[in-house]
């Protein structure tokens, strides 16, 4: 058995003494892992961060079998990667998202936006809103997507500022008014793929996709929450001065 694929890398572990279990995330086979020989040695270490994009050509005898990778560079953006908070922990948190999803199950979307990401981490706002729409599009891959286009009660498409913590579902201003208290908000860009968040809006879809992942994900899993999140949440704070909103 054989494939070549350009691959992301996600991580390693060593094996052995000279060798490592490197974990990919391809286009077209998902999340693989793969043995690399040599994986240890001064020129492979260096390609074998995460972050980094590859070429990469798995053999094995039978496809259930690991296999073996021979890793070629093809973009290092490590080094870049990790000048920044946000961009070490957001690629930490990018591959603890990734590996919530079976191994070796294909989701091209997720590979997608998981390489846009990583070419626009050096922006605390532009990486904050990337990895929110990210964490929306995991949750639909998951079986467990938001249903954000109409109102719950009323069906309007107009002036949805709520999300149901229940259903998942978006409700509009006037339906959700009695119980506003009660429901998350819903952040107006989240809506619109050209539009930018505004003032505590980045702050709000974070609380909204980490209410249904622990409901969704986490918790019935027994994980907890990978501490990459919290962390980027503050890297991003930080560099982009925004108020902290408590999550529900």
């Amino acid at each position: 058995m054989e494939w070549r694929e350009e691959a992301i890398v996600l991580g390693v572990r060593r094996h052995g003494e000279t060798s490592v279990i490197a974990e990919l995330m391809t286009r077209d086979r998902g999340r693989h892992l793969g043995l690399v020989r040599g994986g240890r040695s001064r020129k492979q270490q260096p390609v074998l961060q995460p972050g980094n994009q590859v070429d990469a050509l798995w053999r094995a005898r039978l496809d259930e079998h690991m296999g073996t990778l021979v890793l070629e560079p093809v973009e290092l953006r490590a080094a870049r990667l990790m000048e920044s908070g946000v961009g070490l922990h957001g690629v930490q948190l990018l591959a603890a998202h990734l590996r919530l999803l079976p191994e070796r199950d294909p989701h091209p979307r997720l590979y997608d936006g998981l390489r846009l990401i990583l070419d626009h981490l050096e922006d605390a706002s532009d990486a904050g809103e990337l990895i929110l729409r990210f964490e929306v599009l995991l949750l639909e891959e998951l079986g467990f997507g938001l249903d954000l286009d109409r109102c719950a009660a009323t069906g309007t498409r107009e002036d949805l500022v709520y999300v149901s913590p229940k259903s998942g579902r978006a409700v509009s201003r006037d339906a959700g008014a009695p119980w506003h208290d009660k429901l998350l908000a819903l952040p107006a860009f989240l809506r619109a793929s050209d539009q930018r968040a505004a003032g505590s809006e980045l702050e709000e879809g974070f609380a909204l996709t980490g209410f249904f992942l622990r409901r969704h994900v986490y918790e019935p899993r027994g994980l907890e929450e990978s501490s990459s999140r919290n962390a980027i949440l503050t890297a991003i704070r930080r560099l982009a001065a925004l108020p902290a909103v408590e999550e529900p």
